[in-house]
C-alpha cells in the first residue's frame, strides 16, 4: 500500500510519486506519515523531507510552507523546497557569504533587506547542511567542476 506525495514550490513541482513513507518537519516536531493516516494540515519549519518507498530515499530540502495530509495523499506547499541532488554546492556557498557579510555590518538601514538576508542565510546553511548529510560520496555536485 502507497501514499500519493505532491511537493511543490513557488515555481515548480519538486515531486510526485506513489510513496511507502513521507517524513516532514512539522511545526511540532517531525512526522512520519504512512497510507490512511488521519487528515492532518501543518506548518513546516526548514528541515528536511523524507520519501521512501521500495526501500530507496529521496531527500529535499524545505525552507517553510505547509502540508495537507489526507489518507491517501500528502500535499507540501513549499516557501522553497528542492531534491538534494539538484542543490548547487558554489551557489548555496556564495549566497551564505553575502547573507554573512551583509548581516555581518551590524545594525540594519533596511529592515527588509536586513530579514531577507537573514532567511537566506538560513536557507543557504540548510541546504549545505543537507548536502552533507544526505548526498551520496562519489556522486558529482554540480558546479564542483
Amino acid at each position: 500500500m502507497t501514499i500519493r506525495c505532491e511537493i511543490v514550490s513557488q515555481d515548480r513541482t519538486v515531486f510526485t510519486g506513489d510513496v511507502d513513507i513521507v517524513v516532514l518537519p512539522g511545526a511540532a516536531g517531525e512526522m512520519g506519515i504512512l497510507p490512511k493516516h488521519a487528515p492532518v494540515l501543518t506548518t513546516l519549519k526548514f528541515g528536511i523531507i523524507k520519501v521512501r518507498k521500495s526501500g530507496k530515499e529521496e531527500i529535499f530540502t524545505v525552507a517553510g510552507g505547509v502540508a495537507e495530509v489526507q489518507p491517501d495523499i500528502v500535499t507540501v506547499l513549499a516557501d522553497r523546497a528542492e531534491n538534494i541532488q539538484e542543490i548547487d554546492v558554489s551557489r548555496a556557498e556564495a549566497a551564505r557569504r553575502r547573507a554573512e557579510e551583509y548581516l555581518a555590518k551590524g545594525t540594519p538601514v533596511d529592515t527588509d533587506r536586513y530579514l531577507v538576508m537573514e532567511a537566506a542565510l538560513r536557507r543557504s546553511n540548510l541546504r549545505l547542511d543537507a548536502v552533507r548529510r544526505y548526498r551520496k560520496s562519489g556522486m558529482r555536485i554540480p558546479g564542483s567542476e
